[in-house]
């Protein structure tokens, strides 16, 4: 099957996930600037969920630029990862409207890593598929950056309850890694055939 259906489900249910976070904040109550101080953690949450929703769905993009046909278990893969994502929105507002306290920093954590799991699941398992030789195969041998990540969820998670704002700080940190879409797939595109 070609990726196309694939691609377009996909960027219509990230299109979702990024309204319902927006339509989860609240305006405050009061029209002064001091008003807007209550809903400051909200939009704080807001900014960081929508950069990881932007970073999955810019590298998801890059993923399927660089595969030709997909399989069943890429589909379900795929699927998983639409669903890690689709619960940001539910983690992102109760990590906001609880002011960063320590248990739903920790679920954020989980709901990130979970995230980071499916989309690398997702990408060894499409370049598998298309075999080590392929432009997916050759781009995604470095994982370097997959492997820093995890290590940081992992670290933020384990002391989310005793320190919520390095977790937080942790995973901005993350997210500024990833920031800077994935070259390494853009370099095997690019790269002239031998």
């Amino acid at each position: 099957m070609k990726t196309g259906r694939l691609e377009a489900f996909s960027d219509g249910v990230i299109a979702i996930i990024i309204t319902v976070m927006v339509l989860n904040m609240k305006a405050p109550i009061g029209a002064t600037f001091s008003a807007l101080k209550v809903v400051l953690p909200n939009f704080i949450s807001y900014i960081i969920s929508f950069i990881y929703v932007g970073i999955y769905w810019n590298n998801h993009h890059h993923l399927f630029q660089a595969i030709e046909h997909v399989n069943g278990k890429v589909l379900w893969l795929n699927l998983i990862l639409l669903f890690c994502l689709s619960l940001l929105p539910f983690s992102t507002s109760w990590m906001g409207d609880n002011h960063f306290q320590s248990i739903p920093v920790l679920l954020y954590g989980i709901n990130l890593l979970l995230c980071a799991i499916s989309f690398i699941l997702l990408a060894k398992s499409a370049a598998k598929q298309e075999g080590e030789d392929s432009v997916i195969g050759k781009a995604l041998k470095s994982k370097n950056k997959e492997k820093i990540s995890l290590l940081l969820y992992v670290f933020a998670i384990a002391i989310a309850t005793y320190f919520p704002v390095i977790s937080l700080i942790s995973y901005t940190i993350v997210a500024i890694i990833w920031l800077i879409p994935d070259t390494r797939i853009e370099r095997q595109l690019h790269t002239p055939k031998k």
